[in-house]
């Protein structure tokens, strides 16, 4: 992040520029290039060509551009993004958060404004998140995602951004290859409350696994690992609803947030 603004500040007291002329130059505010300078946001893609192209630095600034975005993902996570991507079959697991392949953007940044991050932070680790989702879920050949939640998730949250949540779950639950289930309260103790963990089967056959905790995750591909956390997966698999019972309670908790909505 450093060395885009950096470069950019350079490039522009080089050419003799204000904020505003430059911004001019390629069409965004001068206070907006301002925020580009000081870190308080990253340009999209096309404002970072656009810097290129009036300064001719060839493909400089889209390069530090994505770097910088990089910056927002995990080093941790890094990997296992890209197993994401290629995975075949991802099966999570979440007893306390909506899993970050469907959660809403507002939830999304709720969840990490809850740690220690910067608003800048916050915004594209965000932004790193629904395009995951979207290299994941929306690519030509979808990944078949199964996804089990505790029941806690559904009752969590911001009034208003969890309502919305849920209301994503069941629309994007309708789609053949998402499959959501959820572990309702009074299930007993389970493989599940040894904390979040996900499985993804790759296209030559193989797995790996993820597992976070609160300081970092790691990817898991020790075959004695991937069977205990297997094992884990049909634990908490037998003691989930079916996906249209899990949507029923769904529906049935956005009802109870209308209801205590109009009584706030």
């Amino acid at each position: 992040m450093n060395e885009f603004r950096q470069a950019l500040r350079r490039e522009r007291m080089a050419k003799g520029l204000s904020q505003d002329a430059l911004g001019a130059e390629v069409h965004v505010s001068g206070s907006q290039i301002g925020n580009y300078e000081s870190g308080k946001s990253i340009p999209p893609d096309e404002v970072a060509a656009g810097f290129d192209a009036f300064f001719s630095t060839g493909d400089q600034f889209r390069r530090l551009v994505r770097q910088a975005r990089g910056e927002a993902v995990a080093p941790w996570l890094r990997p296992w993004k890209e197993n994401e991507e290629r995975a075949t079959i991802l099966r999570t697991y979440q007893p306390l958060v909506v899993p970050g392949l469907l959660q809403t953007a507002a939830y999304a940044r709720a969840v990490v404004a809850a740690g220690a991050h910067s608003s800048v932070q916050i915004e594209e680790m965000t932004r790193e998140r629904l395009e995951r989702q979207a290299a994941t879920l929306d690519r030509p050949d979808p990944v078949t995602l199964a996804a089990i939640i505790g029941e806690a998730v559904l009752r969590d949250g911001d009034p208003a951004t969890i309502k919305e949540q849920l209301e994503h779950l069941v629309d994007i639950g309708h789609r053949p290859n998402v499959h959501i289930r959820v572990v309702p309260f009074g299930s007993g103790i389970h493989a599940g409350h040894g904390g979040p963990f996900a499985l993804a089967t790759l296209p030559d056959g193989s797995s790996v696994a993820y597992v976070d905790d609160p300081l970092e995750g790691k990817v898991i591909a020790a075959a004695r690992d991937l069977r205990r956390l297997a094992s884990a997966w049909e634990s908490i698999n037998a003691r989930a609803l079916p996906c249209d019972l899990s949507r029923f309670l769904i529906l049935r908790v956005i009802d109870e947030h209308e209801e205590r909505a109009k009584m706030a």
